[in-house]
């Protein structure tokens, strides 16, 4: 045989190999579904969608949930590569109790497009800014963030302080960091050499066997099959472009500055202590870091805390909620 048809012979299996096992990923993401036994459909709970158009012109999808009652409006912000619909949980167990809205971070769901030079945190806190001036014009807030939705809302201490304790009267922080990841992090130090073989071979590798990655770093070793399964198909809505385009923002991060600024608010940190990106240490810095905050840590619980643990992260908004009605 050939070089030349020895290589193409190669290439041939590399890449029948690489369908059949999209094809049993596929059937066995569709297995776990069935098996999941909602009550509510995971990806069904939504409302009309709005549009705000932030500074630099992408549009983002927004989506407000009224409350039978007047309340404070409790706004949530999802984390790298995920959606509004991490809040599956909370969104359920709040609803018609209290007014919240949900955002798309740019880039991220059904959101418009940036560029990797506007996929900074910065950006998503002028965003972020943008949502409560358009759809909470006034009466109080509640700001909850998981990992990057969290950094966001520490970045908007930076860019607006005068909002917190003002406007802002509660924060819930949820398996966050304000800084020093990348010699910390085992999960982000695992994705750094699969970001840097490029995007045509971490997109077909995100792809496969993608549940079992998922548990392994984004979960606790106790985790149920059904929240691997749906952070499982939520993180895989994403493109690879939302990995590369934002990943620099956690080589050099840094959102100490406004820290002093956010604990004007009432403020819970929450973290869970099988973390792999970003683990129990930053929620503990945090919490030192932010006066007068209150740290819940959770045993064994992995990143994904809203699907993991989510009577926790509703029981926290409900406490500040409570103390503000």
């Amino acid at each position: 045989m050939s070089r030349t048809a020895r290589i193409a012979t190669t290439a041939g299996a590399f890449v029948a190999a690489g369908v059949a096992a999209t094809v049993l990923n596929g059937r066995q993401r569709t297995q776990r579904r069935r098996r999941r036994g909602e009550d509510v459909a995971f990806g069904s709970v939504h409302t009309q969608r709005r549009t705000v158009m932030s500074s630099d012109g992408i549009s983002l999808n927004v989506e407000v949930e009224e409350a039978d009652a007047a309340t404070p409006t409790v706004v949530f912000l999802h984390g790298w590569v995920e959606t509004m619909d991490l809040w599956h949980y909370q969104r359920l167990a709040l609803r018609g109790r209290v007014r919240m809205v949900f955002a798309d971070l740019r880039s991220h769901g059904l959101s418009g497009r940036s560029s990797h030079r506007s996929s900074s945190i910065p950006h998503l806190a002028d965003d972020l800014a943008r949502v409560l001036d358009e759809l909470v014009p006034e009466g109080p807030v509640v700001l909850v963030g998981h990992s990057m939705g969290g950094m966001t809302i520490m970045e908007l201490a930076v860019i607006r302080p005068e909002l917190f304790g003002d406007r802002v009267q509660g924060v819930v922080l949820v398996a966050t960091s304000a800084g020093n990841l990348m010699r910390t992090s085992p999960g982000l130090r695992h994705l750094v050499p699969l970001l840097r073989v490029g995007a045509p071979v971490l997109t077909w590798g995100r792809r496969f066997n993608s549940y079992s990655v998922i548990r392994r770093w984004g979960l606790g070793p106790h985790a149920q099959e059904r929240h691997v399964d749906m952070a499982n198909e939520m993180l895989l809505e994403a493109s690879t472009s939302v990995l590369t385009d934002f990943y620099p923002n956690f080589v050099g991060l840094d959102l100490t500055a406004g820290l002093d600024d956010l604990g004007r608010a009432r403020t819970v940190v929450i973290a869970g202590t099988a973390d792999q990106l970003t683990p129990v240490k930053h929620g503990r810095r945090l919490a030192d870091a932010i006066p007068d905050a209150k740290l819940v840590v959770l045993e064994e619980v992995g990143h994904m805390i809203p699907f993991e643990d989510h009577e926790a992260v509703t029981t926290a908004i409900e406490d500040i909620v409570e103390t503000l009605a």
